[in-house]
């Protein structure tokens, strides 16, 4: 018997897991504002030169015929950011008056900016324009790489200390770094910050998955898994929507904050995985809270009867080849968990690489950034709504295939769409982005289920610092759009048509199969798998011999 009959004999999916799911990707839905944040606390407004203090605008009553006089226009009309010209040119007031060979500068007094749309961004408030313009994608960077260190750090800890205290550890830190960040007064603090507030990223996302996988029976774990996906959508949406209602950028960061001291305080609540109590001794702890689940389920007298021995008959033959401690190591040891995760350090990076270069620059379609991150959100709903049908009726490993595939050949497209027509582009990214977005939450799941309990927390943060480094690397592949337009779109495209290939050919179908507990148990299922493979090819060479054909072998 599974741990997974234990489950459905407490209730299979209740009150207990409807309620735990809830509050857990509560929390996983406002990750997302902090993910995007950047968008709008770091959006660049239309500038422009600030005059120089000795000139003063009293000359003239126009201030449009002052900015003309004494800012160079580009090629499209707009005020130039980052030149001015040397001494005010009155002569170009007049009509046919060309600015050839006039001396410019750059901007030594600082810059004026449009404050119709952001009162205030980390951008104003530091100049973060011009020849300091690559500051702002630092700080994604830097956020990024808070998120590649919290992956490889939390992933490991949760093997060892267990889900819930990095998970309770990770709401207090976000709460505590994200309302200290709308209080610096400096870009590299703010940095800092930014940097803690990633690592909780992984820790708040990795141990949730886990602890809703764990305490869910099979048959709603893909459910389960797929609303993690839909709350960090909702997520995406809200940021939307409170970023529109609150433009300043230190108040927005510390709104998107705030809630995570909630999270913190009823966190304490969630019980810790039985799985990983099993795993590790603590027997006791873990029939405890298998009867506060059978008591919410209303299955009281059946979590009466529980004891250590019954619990044990449940989970004696899943357990009885576990080892106490585990490396990073055990990922690559065997040729089957070898086989996965070098599959699934492909499929997260090229995911997130892709993803990560469609949503971080709104700014680039030309329309409202409110509605381009509402766009984007909404999109995911009507994809993850296909993906959930495809995960549970056609199975996981043809879904992100699938979504990879597609939205790969949907990036490639977009090249093709002319600059002028930004709504069709826009739309055609947005797609893109939903298909990228169900993959990624497709592939959490599938991650989780193809990883055996023992090393499952080990081998999800392994695989996300895979995809930390796809985030990472998103915005320096966007710079080669300096040498080449098409590099870039090309480049995300192409990893994840390979990675949606890779899928196909390289892992195994996890739908309606009961989790994996240890590592033995689970290279058994790859030899049986195998051998299976193996007797199908012999009776098919039976067959074909009977018929008069000759073997496959020699046919070959």
């Amino acid at each position: 018997m599974a741990f997974t009959d234990l489950l459905d004999a407490l209730g299979g999916v209740g009150r207990f897991q409807l309620v735990y799911t809830a509050l857990l990707l509560l929390p996983c839905g406002l990750l997302a504002c902090h993910t995007f944040l950047q968008n709008f606390t770091a959006a660049a407004p239309p500038h422009h030169c600030q005059h120089p203090a000795n000139y003063t605008e009293a000359t003239t009553n126009d201030s449009g015929a002052w900015l003309r006089a004494t800012i160079p226009l580009n090629q499209h009309g707009v005020p130039e950011p980052c030149q001015r010209y040397t001494e005010p040119q009155w002569a170009l007031l007049e009509p046919n008056t060309s600015s050839h060979g006039v001396a410019t500068e750059g901007c030594k007094d600082g810059w004026v900016y449009d404050r119709s749309i952001f009162p205030s961004t980390i951008v104003m408030e530091w100049d973060l324009v011009c020849e300091a313009r690559t500051l702002r994608d630092l700080a994604q960077s830097i956020y990024m790489s808070g998120v590649l260190v919290g992956a490889a750090l939390f992933g490991s800890l949760a093997d060892r200390l267990g889900r819930k205290a990095p998970l309770v550890w990770s709401y207090l830190q976000l709460a505590v770094s994200g309302a200290v960040t709308a209080y610096v007064g400096s870009f590299s603090a703010y940095c800092i910050f930014r940097f803690l507030m990633g690592m909780t990223f992984s820790g708040i996302i990795l141990n949730s998955l886990s602890l809703v996988v764990e305490w869910m029976p099979t048959r709603g774990r893909t459910v389960a898994g797929i609303l993690l996906g839909f709350s960090f959508t909702l997520g995406q949406l809200i940021l939307a929507g409170v970023a529109y209602l609150i433009r300043p950028w230190r108040w927005l960061q510390f709104a998107v904050s705030a809630p995570f001291l909630v999270f913190f305080l009823y966190s304490w609540w969630l019980p810790e995985s039985s799985r990983w109590l099993l795993l590790h001794g603590k027997a006791q702890q873990a029939v405890q809270n298998l009867r506060k689940v059978a008591m919410m389920n209303g299955r009281k007298a059946e979590g009466e009867r529980l004891t250590i021995e019954v619990v044990s008959s449940y989970i004696q033959n899943e357990f009885a080849s576990v080892r106490t401690s585990n490396s990073i190591l055990d990922l690559f040891r065997t040729p089957g968990i070898r086989k996965v995760t070098c599959c699934l350090m492909m499929v997260w990076f090229s995911n997130s690489v892709a993803y990560y270069g469609l949503a971080m620059d709104l700014q680039k379609f030309g329309l409202s950034i409110y509605l381009v991150q509402a766009l984007f959100g909404i999109i995911d709903i009507p994809a993850m709504l296909v993906a959930t049908t495809t995960m549970i009726y056609v199975g996981r490993r043809a879904t992100v295939s699938s979504f990879l595939v597609l939205a790969g050949l949907m990036v490639i497209a977009n090249m093709f769409v002319p600059e002028d027509l930004q709504t069709l582009r826009t739309v055609q990214a947005a797609l893109g982005k939903g298909c990228l977005a169900s993959s990624f939450i497709c592939v959490y799941l599938f991650t989780g289920e193809l990883y055996p309990t023992e090393i499952r927390q080990m081998g999800m943060g392994f695989a996300s610092v895979n995809a930390r480094l796809g985030g990472l690397a998103a915005p320096l592949i966007t710079t080669l759009g300096e040498i080449s337009p098409v590099l870039p779109p090309v480049s995300f495209g192409a990893t994840s048509v390979l990675a949606g290939m890779a899928v196909i050919c390289f892992l195994t179908e996890t739908r309606n199969v009961p989790l994996v507990e240890t590592i033995a148990a689970m290279e058994s299922r790859v030899k049986e798998g195998h051998s299976k493979r193996d007797t199908e090819q012999k009776n098919e060479e039976i067959s074909l011999q009977q018929l008069g054909a000759p073997p496959l072998k020699e046919t070959i």
